[in-house]
C-alpha cells in the first residue's frame, strides 16, 4: 500500500539497490566503459591505473499514494457461506517530496563502502468521504474516531468542509542513516565473459525526530522517523549482450529492534498476551532490461532506456498504516481521563482501574504485496557525470489495516508446565488476565469493525544526479 512505513518501497528509483554501492564504476584507467545499469556499476579500488572510486549521487523524488479504506460491517443479512461484508468509507491521499544524497567510496577491489540519508522535505495526507459516503453515514464518525467537522490539523479550530474529514500537519525530517557495503564477487568490466554479481549488507540506523501525532498542538509533532533500527542484505546479476543488458535484483530487509521511546517500542505490552508487536518484515525481487540507444565509447556519452518490475512483499506487523494519524487522535488520553478518545488503551487489563494509555496510532497490519513496473531514461556525459529519470507505477494487494489479536491463551498450570499458565482450563483469553493484549481495541480490531486498504495506486516521479571521481 502505499504506506508511510510502507511509503519504503516506493523508494525503488534511480540507484535500485539503494545505498548498497550500486552506483559505481571501475577500471577508468583506460578508456572510460560507458555503463549506466546500477546494478552492473561497481566502486572499486586499488585497481591498475585506477587507485580508488569516489561516487556521489543526489536523488530526488516525488511520490502520490492513493488508497480507498472500506470497514467491515456487522448486522447486514449475507448468506452464511459469504464473506463478511464491508463497506466503503474514506479515501486516502499522501503527497512527499524527497531529497536523497549518496556518497560510495571504493575500498578495496571490487568493495566499496556506501552512505546515505533520505531527507523528507514535505509530506503530507489527507482522508476524504469515498463516494456514496456522508458524514451521517460514516463509520469512522459513527463510531466517534473523528468529529462531525472532521480534524484540520493545520488549523485545529476550523472544521473541514466538503467531503475532507482529515487533514494531517506538514511532515519533514529524516528516518534513518543507511550505512552499507558492497562486493563484487564477478565484475564483467573486468571479465567481459562473466556478468556482474553483487552481494551487499546495510544497517538502517534511526537518526530522525520520530513520527508522532499530537492533537492538542499538532505543529509540535512533525518528524518523520521511525524509531527503527533495521537489516537489509542485496544481491544483483547484471549482463551485457550487445546494446541490451538485463538485471535481476533480490532484498530482504527486517527490523532489529526499535529505539526506546519508538511508537513501535513495546515492551509493558510484551509482557502480557501481545503478538506480532515488530515491525514488518519485507523482501522484494525486481528485474528489467536496459537499452542503450546511444552509445560514444571513446567519449564516454550514452545513452538508455531501463525499462523493469518488481514484486514487493510486506509481511505482518505493525506499521504506520493509511489511519494511524486518525487512530491516534481517536486514542488520546485526556486530563484526568477526561475528554480521552474511544481508543484509549488499559496500560494493565489485569487491574479493575482503567489505566488509560494513550493509542500510538500504529497498528497490525496483515501481508500484502506491491506489484511496480519501472522505466528510466540514463544519460552519460563523458567520463564523469551522470543523470537519470525515473518514473515507477506502484499498486497495491488489497489488506487489513487494524486486526490485533484479542490475546493469547495460556496454558493451564500444572506439572511440567513452566512459564506463564493460567489457573483455568479453557482454550479462550479470559479477561482480567495476562492473555490480554493491552494494544487490542474491539472497536477497531475485532472482526466486523476492522478497517481495509484497497485499490492502493501510487506513481513516484524522480530525478537523478552523480559526480564519479
Amino acid at each position: 500500500m502505499l504506506r508511510t512505513g510502507a511509503i519504503g518501497p516506493l523508494r525503488w528509483l534511480g540507484v535500485t539497490l539503494g545505498a548498497l554501492g550500486a552506483s559505481g564504476v571501475s577500471g577508468l584507467g583506460g578508456a572510460p566503459v560507458a555503463r549506466a545499469n546500477p546494478a552492473s556499476l561497481v566502486a572499486s579500488a586499488i585497481d591498475p591505473g585506477d587507485p580508488i572510486d569516489l561516487h556521489l549521487e543526489l536523488d530526488y523524488d516525488y511520490s502520490v499514494e492513493t488508497a480507498r479504506i472500506r470497514r467491515e460491517v456487522l448486522g447486514a443479512p449475507v448468506d452464511p457461506l459469504d464473506p463478511l461484508p464491508d463497506v466503503n468509507d474514506l479515501d486516502f491521499k499522501q503527497f512527499r517530496h524527497r531529497l536523497v544524497p549518496r556518497a560510495e567510496l571504493g575500498i578495496l577491489p571490487n568493495t566499496s563502502l556506501s552512505v546515505a540519508l533520505p531527507i523528507v522535505i514535505a509530506q503530507q495526507r489527507e482522508l476524504s468521504l469515498a463516494p456514496g459516503v456522508t458524514r451521517d453515514s460514516s463509520t469512522t464518525i459513527a463510531d466517534g474516531l473523528l468529529p462531525m467537522g472532521g480534524f484540520d490539523a493545520r488549523d485545529p479550530g476550523t472544521p473541514l468542509t466538503g467531503d475532507a474529514v482529515f487533514r494531517g500537519v506538514s511532515r519533514s525530517g529524516v528516518d534513518q542513516l543507511h550505512a552499507g557495503m558492497t562486493l563484487a564477487l564477478m565484475n564483467q568490466d573486468n571479465d567481459p565473459s562473466k556478468p556482474t554479481w553483487k552481494l551487499g549488507g546495510e544497517l538502517r540506523i534511526p537518526v530522525g525526530r520520530v513520527m508522532r501525532f499530537d492533537a492538542d498542538d499538532p505543529s509540535s509533532a512533525t518528524g518523520v522517523g521511525r524509531g527503527i533500527y533495521e537489516v537489509r542484505v542485496a544481491t544483483s546479476v547484471a549482463r551485457r549482450f550487445g546494446r541490451a543488458e538485463g538485471w535481476f535484483e533480490l532484498y530482504w530487509q527486517a527490523p532489529i529492534t526499535a529505539k526506546r521511546g519508538a511508537l513501535l517500542d513495546l515492551p509493558a505490552a510484551e509482557q502480557f498476551g501481545a503478538t506480532n508487536t515488530a515491525a514488518s518484515q519485507r523482501g522484494g525481487v525486481g528485474a528489467g532490461v536496459e537499452v542503450y540507444a546511444v552509445e560514444d565509447k571513446a567519449g564516454g556519452n550514452q545513452i538508455s532506456l531501463d525499462l523493469g518490475s518488481r514484486v514487493d512483499a510486506h509481511f505482518e506487523g505493525r506499521e504506520y498504516s493509511e489511519l494511524w494519524e486518525v487512530f491516534a487522535y481517536a486514542g488520546r488520553v485526556g486530563a484526568g481521563g477526561a475528554g480521552s478518545g474511544p481508543l484509549v488503551l488499559d496500560a494493565d487489563p489485569t487491574t479493575m482501574e482503567l489505566e488509560a494509555r494513550a493509542h500510538p496510532g500504529v497498528s497490525n497490519v496483515e501481508n500484502y504485496l506491491e506489484l511496480a513496473g519501472r522505466a528510466a531514461v540514463r544519460a552519460r556525459l563523458g567520463r564523469y557525470v551522470r543523470f537519470a529519470a525515473t518514473l515507477d507505477f506502484v499498486w497495491r494487494t488489497d489488506h487489513v489495516i487494524s486486526f490485533a489479536d484479542a490475546g493469547v491463551d495460556l496454558p493451564t498450570c500444572g506439572a511440567g508446565v513452566s512459564g506463564p499458565c493460567e489457573n483455568e482450563t479453557n482454550s479462550v483469553v479470559s479477561r482480567g488476565t495476562r492473555e490480554v493484549n493491552p494494544i487490542h481495541v474491539d472497536t477497531i480490531d475485532l472482526v466486523g469493525h476492522r478497517y481495509i486498504s484497497v485499490n492502493g495506486f501510487g506513481f513516484v516521479v524522480g530525478v537523478q544526479g552523480q559526480i564519479l571521481f
